[in-house]
């Protein structure tokens, strides 16, 4: 990898662990803010949803922004809003300001990742994306886990507010670095902003509905556990704050080093002569359907067996995780990377709205877990047939001029 290559993934594994950190912030005060303010079930599965209004309604708007301006300045300005937004939690004094906050940081956060695939696609060959994605999934990955260990302990000792008051401060620290060492890649030329495929062409595509609806099967099941984990291991569980950030955080380390060495794996691979098509997807197909191992853990009596079977769910989500945005950069090519990749966070973000509302609605209605974790199985599947049917071959769509 070259210098400046290795820069420019050091920097978005950075923001990529800030972002999962202030993402799932409010899934780790759960527990605390929902007994403050005496919340149900049902109503906290509301708020755990609101975030994903935003991020998934302007997905479409963050990745035209990606594709015509400077990623530079795109997510520059992505992370002062939504640090702002994490900072001004910690005075929220009631259910309302506390969704506005999340549909603040979701607006945000929405140019992440097409900021994230934009500058993949343009710096990474075809056969070397695998190990950046898989960085950057591992960061997603490694985010929860930091913020769910050290939010725990902050918890048990100072409080909700103090840990979104921290969080939202220390997000800043990363503006500095970005806008001193981001290599310079300038912003897309007229003639290239034209011949870039728009989003009804994208949408006519078969791989792309490969890709949408794969994508919206991961999404409920990793957003189904981002939010609901935390509540999990303390209501179901009964687990202190402080052991709740132990334990919970764990999974996702699994899920961390997981997708490190798949994305690592599925380059060498590649470069050992095995197709794109045969690679990715072999890892994305199974990683799916490893996963559905986690619909036994809310069942077994044991905490440390359930614990297992969730960890053994997140590895499998680390290895789908380290290779489908590669399928995406790959399809898409270079110039529709940040638009392709908009569409697919806005249709598959949809599942982020529903997953929490939907959990929330089974575990007051049946006071349990159990039928919770059987929707994601089912899902995982499906998500599966996707990803090994509607996606051909894994290679650049030749567009339409």
């Amino acid at each position: 990898m070259r210098p400046r290559n290795g820069i420019l993934i050091g920097l978005l594994v950075a923001v990529a662990v800030i972002n999962y950190i202030d993402r799932g912030s409010l899934s780790v005060a759960a527990p605390a803010i929902s007994a403050e303010m005496h919340l149900d079930p049902e109503r906290m599965g509301v708020l755990l949803s609101a975030f994903f209004w935003s991020y998934a309604a302007l997905q479409f708007v963050a990745g035209w922004l990606a594709d015509r301006f400077s990623v530079i300045w795109v997510l520059a300005g992505g992370l002062v809003v939504w640090a702002a937004a994490t900072f001004s939690t910690g005075f929220a004094g009631g259910l309302a300001a506390l969704m506005v906050c999340r549909v603040v940081l979701g607006a945000g956060e929405s140019v992440a990742f097409p900021c994230y695939s934009k500058a993949i696609a343009g710096n990474f060959p075809i056969e070397r994306r695998g190990v950046p994605n898989s960085l950057i999934e591992a960061a997603t990955k490694l985010g929860p886990a930091l913020g769910t260990l050290f939010g725990g302990f902050l918890l048990a000792r100072h409080g909700w507010r103090l840990l979104f008051l921290l969080l939202g401060a220390g997000s800043l620290v990363w503006i500095g670095p970005w806008l001193a060492w981001a290599p310079r890649t300038p912003a897309p030329k007229s003639e290239e902003r034209r011949e870039s495929p728009g989003v009804i062409e994208i949408a006519r595509c078969r791989d792309a509905w490969g890709t949408f609806l794969g994508n919206a099967c991961y999404t409920y099941s990793y957003y189904f556990l981002l939010t609901w984990l935390p509540s999990y291991l303390v209501e179901a569980r009964h687990l202190s704050m402080g052991a709740m950030g132990v334990w919970g955080s764990i999974p996702y380390l699994a899920a961390a080093a997981a997708a490190i060495c798949c994305g690592w794996l599925s380059d060498a691979w590649i470069r050992r002569g095995g197709s794109p098509t045969r690679v990715r997807k072999t890892f994305v197909v199974s990683g799916f359907l490893l996963s559905t191992v986690m619909v036994g853990a809310p069942i077994v009596p044991d905490l440390r067996t359930s614990m297992l079977l969730l960890s053994v769910g997140y590895i499998a989500f680390g290895v789908l995780a380290s290779n489908h945005w590669a399928i995406t950069q790959t399809l898409a090519g270079a110039g529709a990377a940040g638009t392709w990749t908009g569409m697919q966070n806005t249709i598959g973000n949809l599942s982020g709205i529903v997953a929490p509302i939907v959990t929330g609605i089974i575990v007051k209605a049946t006071g349990s877990y159990v039928w919770a974790f059987v929707s994601p199985a089912i899902l995982a599947v499906a998500g599966a047939c996707s990803y090994g049917f509607l996606v051909r071959e894994v290679a650049p769509v030749k567009w339409r001029r």
